[in-house]
């Protein structure tokens, strides 16, 4: 059985939850909590040293552990075609990974980068993973710049389409469904200058994954 090790709360384990719901692959979850620092202790890094979740134990013969997103969804992909999420032709595959790629950089990583220089309760944790770094408080107002011109790129592109990538739902989506709500721990939210962004939330909304990985 696959097993994902998740915390509810974290948007990073909600693209992998998101994922598995599309493909409807049954799987083991197992809870992280993160806010009492489980992931720190002895027992969570004798199963994932990188400190971090989602951690998904494959159910291949040596139950490989994929330790960050981009490999669970190569695997999961590889292992689980149907339905399709990171592309069919050639440049199918190309935009997703490029939109898939920005989303995180532009997105995820700007949130993170806010919300991790900034929050007192990250002091000493402005990034993940098993070693402590030092909140740099000029990185929050970057990161926050980043956010909001990262809403304007979404809207822009999403102009006369229905999916951020190509003609069909993919792993872009995905990632930026999360992004924009993740955003929401900055107060940054899309707003009536993002029309585009909010007609495609709001469908995005409506696909039974998304109520089943809140």
């Amino acid at each position: 059985m696959i097993i994902l090790y998740d915390c509810a709360t974290a948007p990073s384990p909600r693209r992998a939850r998101i994922l598995l719901a599309e493909k409807g692959i049954a799987h083991e979850t197992v809870q992280v909590d993160l806010v009492r620092g489980e992931q720190m202790g002895e027992a969570y890094r004798a199963i994932n040293p990188q400190c971090t979740v989602p951690a998904l134990r494959t159910d291949d013969e040596d139950g490989l552990l994929l330790t960050d997103n981009a490999a669970i969804a190569a695997w999961l992909e590889a292992r689980y075609p149907q339905p399709p999420l990171m592309g069919i032709t050639p440049r199918e595959k190309a935009e997703i990974a490029s939109w898939n790629w920005r989303i995180e950089f532009e997105g995820l990583l700007a949130i993170a980068e806010t919300l991790r220089n900034s929050s007192p309760a990250m002091a000493d944790r402005a990034l993940p993973g098993p070693v402590n770094y030092a909140q740099i408080p000029e990185l929050a107002q970057r990161g926050l710049a980043r956010v909001q011109h990262f809403f304007d790129t979404l809207n822009e592109r999403l102009a006369g389409r229905d999916f951020i990538a190509t003609d069909r739902f993919s792993i872009a989506d995905i990632t930026a469904v999360v992004a924009v709500d993740f955003a929401r721990v900055v107060r940054v939210k899309p707003g009536e200058q993002h029309p585009e962004l909010l007609r495609w939330r709001a469908a995005m909304a409506q696909r039974p994954s998304m109520a089943m990985a809140r």
